[in-house]
Order: C-alpha cells, then structure tokens, then sequence
C-alpha cells in the first residue's frame, strides 16, 4: 500500500514539474527556476529506483 502510494505520489510529481515547466515556457519564461529542474530530476531518479527489477543475489 505505502510503496503505490509513494510511486504515486513521484509520478504526479514528475507529471505538474513537466506541466509547470511547459506553461511556464508557453508564457514566455526565459530561464527555467532551478528547482523546476532539481524536483523533476530527483523524482525520475527515485521512480527509477523503486521501479526497476531487484538483482537476484547469486
């Protein structure tokens, strides 16, 4: 329950930081805040991290 929960909660993550930046640019922000970058960043890398396959240890 707590780990869909938690896959749940970076997927939306990545989901409004990739909104946010799109509107952000379609309004005419030049420079993108860092923290846009940082939050997308650090939530794929811990999708990525709870998704991917545990190695089976030999």
């Amino acid at each position: 329950m707590v780990y869909r929960m938690v896959v749940g909660f970076l997927g939306s993550t990545v989901l409004m930081v990739a909104l946010g930046t799109i509107a952000l640019t379609w309004h005419g922000v030049g420079n993108m805040p860092d923290v846009l970058t940082a939050l997308g960043s650090a939530a794929v890398g811990a999708l990525a991290g709870l998704l991917a396959p545990t190695p089976n240890g030999g």
